[in-house]
């Protein structure tokens, strides 16, 4: 499957979106991606295992990380794409294949740019931790993410969105004593004690930090709840499954140690976390960047792959074409002004005309 990355973005993006690629079975776009860009006499192209990392090396003094993730949720009947002549449809035109052809045209179309750029096409976002492509780099080879400033091209209508929320995921569980239901008092209930948990978290009042004059909604809620032997037997556990999402200005101890004191007498256990990233706002890159996109910001409400950027140092947001809410539907779309509004931004931002 060739790429010409000398057409139309929106083209780009529909010949993109045609190469299935669904989570760990990447290797055919990304050997599209490698073999597209491999020939760019400006560009040192690496790749590792399903993930493709083109750089400039111009000498510039500041570098940006411009990212994007190559893999989809499971198709869902929406292969191949289809244009309406004003949106684009199909699995993945949303999340994130928009914001991977900007990325590739930019890669390609930019050869002498004002800042140094490392583009980013990589494996494994949508899946488990230990896939993902952004994360390998971090973890094995670091000093291909070393930047001034990243931009996570995830969909975000096509504003920018600082930051974003950590999220925790615990279980909260009761206890009690089987028997047999016809004799109930001779046991005790483990789901009926599970209910004050329920009632704690109805009574919850989210936390709305302001950081960096953005205003982050945190979320405590119970979401899902397993418990029982038999239909005549009365359950000896009952477990309450919470995920907390959390503003950025708490880390993940901070985070833990308040889910633990808001279920304080129950037994909690942590089963995942991942930190949340601050919005890196006063970068002199990240305010040149917002400018240059019109001045609006939004807090990001979710956890994105910039917090992996904030773990190594790197100040990062997240800007891409698409509405976010239709990520993972089956009638996910991109609009083709915002996927032509976010190249003509970056190119005008990175050619020193914006």
């Amino acid at each position: 499957m060739e790429l010409d990355l000398a057409s139309d973005v929106v083209e780009l993006c529909a010949r993109l979106v045609d190469i299935e690629s669904v989570s760990r079975d990447e290797q055919t776009i990304a050997d599209a991606v490698e073999t597209a860009l491999a020939p760019l006499p400006h560009l040192d192209v690496v790749r590792r295992g399903h993930t493709v990392v083109a750089r400039t090396e111009l000498g510039r003094g500041e570098r940006v990380v411009i990212a994007g993730h190559i893999d989809t949720v499971p198709v869902n009947d929406n292969l191949p794409s289809r244009d309406d002549g004003t949106n684009l449809h199909g699995l993945g035109a949303c999340d994130m294949k928009g914001g991977d052809a900007v990325i590739l045209r930019l890669a390609a179309a930019l050869s002498d740019p004002v800042r140094d750029v490392t583009y980013v096409l990589y494996e494994g976002e949508e899946i488990e931790s230990e896939f993902n492509g952004l994360g390998h780099l971090a973890s094995e080879a670091p000093e291909l993410l070393r930047a001034d400033f990243a931009i996570l091209m995830e969909p975000s209508d096509g504003v920018v969105e600082a930051g974003c929320q950590g999220t925790m995921r615990v279980d909260v569980t009761t206890y009690g004593e089987r028997a047999h239901s016809a004799r109930a008092w001779r046991g005790v209930n483990a789901i009926h004690r599970a209910a004050p948990v329920l009632e704690r978290l109805n009574g919850y009042e989210p936390r709305m930090p302001v950081i960096d004059g953005l205003t982050y909604h945190e979320g405590l809620n119970a979401v899902g709840v397993t418990g029982g032997v038999a239909g005549n037997v009365l359950p000896d556990v009952c477990t309450v499954s919470v995920n907390y999402r959390f503003a950025p200005d708490r880390s993940e101890a901070e985070a833990e140690e308040y889910v633990r004191t808001f279920f304080d007498g129950y037994d909690v256990r942590v089963t995942d976390s991942a930190p949340g990233a601050l919005p890196g706002l006063d970068s002199p890159a990240a305010k040149e960047f917002v400018d240059a996109v019109g001045g609006t910001v939004n807090p990001k409400f979710g956890w994105t792959d910039v917090a992996r950027f904030s773990a190594l140092g790197v100040p990062a947001v997240n800007f891409g074409p698409g509405d976010p809410m239709l990520a993972h539907k089956q009638e996910e779309f991109v609009p083709h002004e915002q996927v032509r509004h976010c190249e003509r931004v970056l190119t005008a931002w990175l050619g020193g005309t914006g």
